[in-house]
């Protein structure tokens, strides 16, 4: 079905959804995804399996090299301003060693932007350490206090750019009222937010749908590929929205929401 251009990253269902029943409120996946979910999963898992504008390794094929590194990916149906029924989709982290994709929604703030803070920090980090290392290697015994005191202003830069980065991260609601991450995880008894939080798929999704005043209608997560690191996450499967992370961030991003669990 040819898709007019008023959103790039809202997909319109290939099969026909009349028959399906729309939920009066917003379905979060807990146990398994609503029907819509089912669908818009189907879809994209095609779109993953046949695509060819970019590589990245799933551990699903012998012809692709490099680790392997399995994704969480999501779907959000939503109605649009025209009022129509569509799906956005997201990934979890970087996707072939980006933020960016013409089929996924953008990241809440993209930390590999060149010379953005972050590379530059991380410069700054990795000279510390040079530093360091340079002086350990030495095996000078007047040098224990400057290697001390070299460790204590990295861990200290280090934990400084990580707030830093969470500071980017800006989280609205439906009402429009914008958090960061720090606000978020503080409000509910947090000392910092832990790392990777906000680069989940499901907050990208809900991000995206709020500032282009899309009405969320269900939403639900799978893992696609194969997990080097645990035998818990399956090709394929469904996965409840994580609570360390993603929670927290819905009790700000779902204020007022009326939810069916799903």
């Amino acid at each position: 079905m040819p898709q007019p251009l008023t959103d790039p990253f809202f997909t319109y269902f290939s099969e026909g959804i009349d028959t399906i029943s729309i939920p009066d409120y917003f379905s979060l996946m807990l146990e398994k995804p609503h029907q819509l979910c089912l669908l818009a999963t189907k879809q994209l898992q095609n779109y993953l399996s046949e695509q060819t504008e970019w590589t990245h390794n799933f551990g699903l094929s012998n012809r692709i090299d490099g680790a392997i590194i399995g994704k969480m990916f999501g779907v959000l149906v939503v109605r649009n301003q025209n009022d129509e029924i569509g799906f956005l989709s997201a990934f979890s982290g970087k996707l072939a060693g980006t933020n960016q994709h013409t089929h996924f929604v953008p990241p809440v703030f993209d930390l590999l932007t060149e010379n953005s803070f972050l590379n530059n920090g991380m410069e700054a980090l990795g000279k510390m350490s040079k530093e360091i290392k340079s002086l350990e290697n030495q095996n000078n015994p007047d040098s224990k206090e400057e290697i001390k005191k070299l460790k204590t202003s990295r861990r200290n830069y280090s934990v400084n750019l990580q707030n830093e980065i969470f500071e980017h991260y800006h989280f609205v609601n439906q009402a429009g009222e914008e958090k960061n991450l720090i606000e978020i995880f503080k409000n509910i008894g947090y000392k910092n937010p832990p790392a990777g939080a906000g680069e989940c798929a499901a907050p990208k999704l809900l991000q995206y749908a709020f500032q282009q005043k899309m009405k969320p209608i269900a939403m639900a997560e799978f893992w696609w590929g194969q997990s080097p690191k645990s035998n818990f996450w399956k090709h394929g499967y469904f996965y409840a929205c994580c609570k360390e992370k993603c929670e927290p961030i819905f009790k700000h991003m779902l204020k007022g929401f009326a939810l069916e669990k799903a």
